[in-house]
C-alpha cells in the first residue's frame, strides 16, 4: 500500500506555474499548423431569441422604437417573474413564435425563421427602406447568445447559455463543468435541431480534425448526451485506488465468508 501511495504522489516541480527557466530554453513544447475552421451558417427556428435594434435619422421613429423596446423588456420581465434564472438577451430580445414570426413596430409580423442572421438583417432593411432612406438607417440583429444542453455524464449537466456569438464544443464542455471520467469522450451525441427536424451525430472528442470539422462549434438549441462508458456498468473505480481499493474490499469479504463457512 505504501507503493501505491508514493507512486500517487506528484511533486511541486510539475504542478506551479512560472518557475524561474534558463533563457535558452523555450516554452513553446509543440505548435500544429493553422487549421481552418468549416462553420455551418446557423438558421433562425421557433423559440430562438434575437436582439434587434433599429435606428434612424428620424426622431419620432426612434421614439417609436425606443417606445415598443421598453414596452417589449416590461413585457418579459412580467413573464419572467414566474421562472428562475434568466438573461440580459431573454428580457430585451424578441422571441420568435410558433410561426418563426417576429412583430416589430410599424413592420408588423416578420417571418424569421430559416434566414441566417444576415438574411434577417437584409429582410428588415428592405421593410424600412419603406419609410426612410438606407443611409439613414441602421438596423443592428443579434443572436440572444447560444442556448444549449448538457446532459449525461457531466460534471454540471443541465441547460446553460454563453453570451457569445459563437461557442466551440469545448467550451460548452467546460461551461458544463467538464466531462466525468467515465463518460465516452470519443462517442459524445451531439442533437442538433434543423428547421425540418432533428439529426443525431456521433463526436469523436479525441480525435483532432474535429478542429476543421462542422461540429466544433455548436449552434443554438443544441444537445450534448455524454454516454457512461462499460464501467459504470460494471460498478469498478475510475482510476487505480479505487479499483485497488474494490478489489481489496472484495477480497477481504470473500476470506470472511470462507472463513465463516469453516468454522
Amino acid at each position: 500500500m505504501a507503493t501505491v501511495q508514493l507512486s500517487g504522489c506528484v511533486p511541486n516541480k510539475r504542478i506551479i506555474y512560472m518557475q524561474e527557466k534558463e533563457a535558452s530554453i523555450s516554452p513553446l513544447k509543440y505548435a500544429s499548423e493553422i487549421m481552418p475552421y468549416e462553420v455551418e451558417e446557423y438558421k433562425l427556428q421557433y423559440n430562438d431569441i434575437v436582439d434587434i435594434s433599429i435606428r434612424t435619422a428620424s426622431k419620432e421613429l426612434n421614439e417609436l422604437f425606443s417606445l415598443f423596446e421598453a414596452d417589449n423588456i416590461r413585457g418579459n420581465m412580467m413573464m419572467q417573474g414566474a421562472l428562475v434564472g434568466g438573461d440580459a438577451f431573454f428580457m430585451t430580445g424578441f422571441n420568435l413564435d410558433e410561426r418563426g414570426m417576429v412583430e416589430l413596430p410599424l413592420l408588423g409580423e416578420i417571418k424569421l425563421a430559416g434566414f441566417t442572421i444576415k438574411e434577417a438583417k437584409s429582410l428588415i432593411e428592405e421593410r424600412m427602406i419603406e419609410f426612410v432612406n438606407k443611409e439613414d438607417l441602421f438596423v443592428r440583429v443579434r443572436l440572444g447568445g447560444i442556448r444549449y444542453s448538457a446532459i449525461g455524464e457531466f460534471r454540471r449537466p443541465g441547460k446553460h447559455n454563453v453570451l457569445q456569438n459563437r461557442v466551440t464544443i469545448f467550451e460548452a464542455i467546460a461551461h458544463a463543468g467538464d466531462l466525468t471520467e467515465v463518460a465516452k469522450r470519443d462517442e459524445l451525441v451531439l442533437l442538433r435541431q434543423y428547421p425540418d427536424g432533428t439529426r443525431m451525430y456521433r463526436i469523436d472528442l479525441n480525435n483532432i480534425n474535429l478542429l476543421t470539422s462542422e461540429y466544433f462549434f455548436i449552434q443554438p438549441n443544441d444537445m450534448l448526451y455524454a454516454e457512461p462508458m462499460k464501467i459504470r456498468e460494471l460498478g469498478t473505480g475510475v482510476n487505480f485506488v479505487q479499483t485497488f481499493s474494490l478489489v481489496i474490499t472484495t477480497l477481504t469479504a470473500a476470506l470472511l465468508v470462507v472463513n465463516l463457512i469453516r468454522q
